[in-house]
């Protein structure tokens, strides 16, 4: 059910946009194929019980990434391929334990950080809670961590979660999002965030110099979620303290303990491994070619990268499973379009957009970068959308519309337009056909929260509406501080 409305609006845009209309005949094959021949479910669950966590680069993203290539090559889209991006090291988790040995056993809910070295072996050793956000912070810990395990988060009272972790919206909820967001320039917001990257290569030299054999920090979210969240993976980059993220109970426990008497005693295994035999990260890309000779194609994503915390089931298999479902029907169903439809499962995208970012730069259009500027990693993506000029690419013309799926599961219930108003009457009269399903709302605001059949509080990382938005979104023609309304929607429309 989740497939229909998306892949009603994939469909029609293969068509001039302004002559668009509902070609009803079409949609009841589509039903059908989806309804009645479905391997979405088949799809995802490749994704999520087979191939499991696919951080970039990982073993894990390898394997998604040959077995989606080879699905689309079966099921006979053209133009199927990989296209390379620089990123960095793979990483991946063999098995990992965190337990308290004294004053009493306890067994500890954490798990090791994105992209942090293996432990040698089990280590034990006592905890030292020593909070520090700020370079300044270290000098009131200087000779105090030899041998420790620091505790560098500032432990908080917490609280028992008021708000379930899976939420039905309703029509309210989803009402509520149709608002136009004013869009915020802020070109200092980028500096600021490369500076918080630049702060965790220095706590970890400051660690290491320390004597200290690992860290943990605390889980931002309470009920034993744990995220695993880490960002320093190119090449160069990588830390030299092992680490841990501890769910917050359990952190806050180690922190009382501290602070009550003797330090307790944590037991860490962390048995994690690099992989440095190709650094280049992938989008696997497909296409339903059309009869347009100049080119013109539209375009459905959804990034296949997934933090290691989980199985990337909602953050990202269930976009990716629906984005392939509308590939396989539309070429089932022997589609003639006029505009190729192309098809991108993105990787880094967890790390900062940088396989989305990739392509729009070598196909679209690209950014001028600051002098002296980072160009690796996650700083990389910081700032990208305020940079001017922006130089077209060739095919800056040919892309025509890009529909984004990442915002959890359940059915599709509608679409954000990206502040574009120009695309809602638009996509108000592609849904008709779909309003009985629930597909019903078109939200005119940016993306950040979903319309699906739920909200979500992943165990893969917080929510954030700056790191949700595609890349696509960054590329019109006018600065952040003016808003643009353009006559097709080039900018990423989020269908959930």
């Amino acid at each position: 059910m989740r497939t229909a409305a998306a892949l009603a609006a994939i469909a029609l845009v293969a068509s001039p946009l302004a002559a668009q209309s509902v070609d009803r005949s079409e949609v009841g094959r589509i039903l059908d194929e989806g309804f009645n021949r479905s391997e979405v479910m088949l799809t995802v669950q490749h994704l999520t019980d087979h191939i499991g966590p696919r951080l970039t680069n990982s073993p894990g993203m390898r394997a998604a990434e040959d077995w989606t290539l080879s699905k689309f090559r079966d099921w006979g889209l053209r133009n199927a391929h990989k296209e390379g991006f620089d990123f960095g090291r793979g990483w991946w988790i063999e098995r990992s334990s965190a337990r308290m040995v004294s004053p009493r056993p306890i067994m500890l809910t954490a798990i090791p950080i994105a992209w942090t070295p293996a432990t040698a072996g089990k280590i034990s050793a006592p905890i030292v809670v020593a909070p520090m956000s700020e370079e300044r912070h270290f000098e009131r810990y200087r000779g105090k961590l030899a041998g420790k395990i620091v505790m560098v988060t500032l432990p908080n009272d917490g609280s028992e979660p008021t708000d379930p972790a899976f939420r039905r919206l309703t029509g309210d909820d989803l009402a509520k999002l149709d608002v136009y967001e004013q869009p915020k320039y802020d070109p200092e917001a980028s500096d600021r965030r490369i500076k918080r990257l630049e702060y965790a290569s220095k706590l970890d030299a400051f660690l290491k110099a320390e004597g200290a054999v690992a860290y943990a920090t605390m889980s931002a979210r309470d009920g034993k979620l744990v995220h695993g969240t880490g960002y320093l993976f190119g090449a160069g980059e990588t830390q030299q303290v092992p680490g841990v993220e501890i769910a917050a109970e359990d952190y806050r426990r180690l922190a009382r303990l501290a602070k009550q008497g003797a330090a307790p005693v944590v037991e860490l295994e962390n048995v994690v491994h690099f992989v440095d035999t190709d650094t280049q990260a992938y989008n696997i890309i497909a296409d339903i070619p059309g009869s347009d000779p100049s080119g013109a194609y539209v375009m459905a994503g959804a990034h296949m990268d997934s933090w290691v915390a989980g199985d990337g089931a909602v953050d990202n298999g269930a976009g990716v499973a629906m984005v392939m479902e509308a590939a396989r029907i539309l070429q089932a169903m022997g589609v003639k379009p006029k505009r190729t439809i192309r098809f991108a499962l993105w990787a880094g995208e967890e790390q900062g957009l940088l396989g989305s970012m990739a392509y729009v730069e070598q196909h679209i259009a690209s950014r001028q970068r600051k002098p002296g500027g980072p160009t690796t990693g996650l700083a990389r993506f910081y700032g990208w959308a305020n940079r001017w000029p922006i130089a077209h690419q060739p095919g800056y013309d040919k892309l025509a519309a890009y529909f984004n799926l990442d915002n959890g599961s359940g059915k599709v219930r509608g679409i954000y337009t990206e502040n574009n108003g120009a695309v809602v009457p638009i996509f108000r009269d592609w849904f008709a056909p779909f309003n009985s399903l629930g597909a019903n709302t078109v939200a005119i605001r940016k993306t950040g929260a979903p319309i699906t059949s739920s909200s979500r509080r992943s165990a893969s990382r917080p929510s954030s509406s700056s790191r949700t938005r595609s890349i696509m979104a960054a590329v019109s023609t006018t600065p952040a501080s003016t808003p643009s309304i353009t006559s097709r929607p080039t900018t990423c429309a989020r269908a959930q």
